[in-house]
């Protein structure tokens, strides 16, 4: 940790689809020497219980979020906020181009897999030869569709880093039925983004990181997040994917926090 007068802060740091709040773990180590107060709030895609947040009092305030992550707050909790930092975000996630229908599509794919029903099947207008699945066994196999298509997502996230890389988090084991409600609802909600989030702070200290070869926000939609934030400053992570996973992220928005918020200002 480099030797600054560090500002006052306390964060709020929010996951984006498909990721938890574990996600945050090597940030919060970062700054424990900080005495930041630190929250990460949880979506509840997998094992972890949903949980919000409120800010605390007496401290600058941070948003920091992971691509959809910023959409996926309460507006009133962003309004609040004296500082955004957009990782791999976007503005309007589905272009209106050849690209944006091709995402689409892909959209329309993954929520396949999110939006089966394991409920007790219809009785068979005719007697079959094959006994019906029971719903114990309905239930893994529509749970592991979807499972299988969170890790390819993730490798995608991932790449161009191994996917083995990627923290621990929701594609780890089947999704159960509430997991994959949350999942479709939210890749619904990304689905249906045409610009900043509600609530987006006017006024606050803005940061854009964005990743040069991300494989699911398409250069479009980072543009249009430029484009809607002028006075935003950016920084471009060369060669990292979505996740930025081996990218020097960390410290590149710990040295931006201390110059947006120096001490005494």
């Amino acid at each position: 940790m480099p030797s600054v007068d560090w500002p006052e802060l306390e964060v709020i740091a929010m996951h984006g689809w498909a990721g938890q709040s574990t996600n945050w773990n090597p940030w919060q180590r970062a700054v424990e020497p900080l005495e930041w107060p630190w929250q990460a709030p949880e979506r509840g895609y997998g094992t972890l219980a949903p949980r919000s947040c409120q800010w605390g009092a007496g401290r600058r305030r941070v948003v920091i979020g992971h691509s959809l992550g910023p959409h996926l707050l309460p507006a009133s909790l962003l309004a609040a906020a004296d500082g955004v930092v957009l990782l791999a975000s976007f503005g309007r996630f589905v272009p209106t181009d050849r690209e944006g229908r091709r995402l689409r599509m892909a959209l329309e794919r993954m929520a396949a897999p999110l939006s089966q029903s394991t409920g007790p099947p219809s009785p068979p207008v005719t007697p079959g030869p094959e006994p019906e699945a029971q719903p114990e066994q309905r239930e893994a196999a529509v749970a592991a569709g979807a499972q299988a298509m969170l890790r390819a997502f993730l490798a995608e996230a991932a790449a161009p880093d191994p996917v083995n890389l990627m923290p621990p988090g929701p594609a780890d084991q089947p999704p159960g039925a509430e997991s994959r409600q949350r999942l479709l609802r939210d890749l619904e909600l990304l689905g249906r983004t045409t610009g900043l989030p509600a609530g987006f702070p006017e006024g606050a200290k803005l940061l854009i990181v964005e990743a040069e070869q991300d494989r699911i926000v398409p250069p479009r939609s980072r543009a249009a997040l430029r484009e809607a934030l002028p006075s935003a400053e950016v920084i471009s992570m060369a060669g990292a994917g979505h996740a930025l996973l081996q990218a020097p992220v960390i410290p590149a928005v710990l040295e931006w926090l201390a110059g947006a918020f120096p001490v005494g200002a």
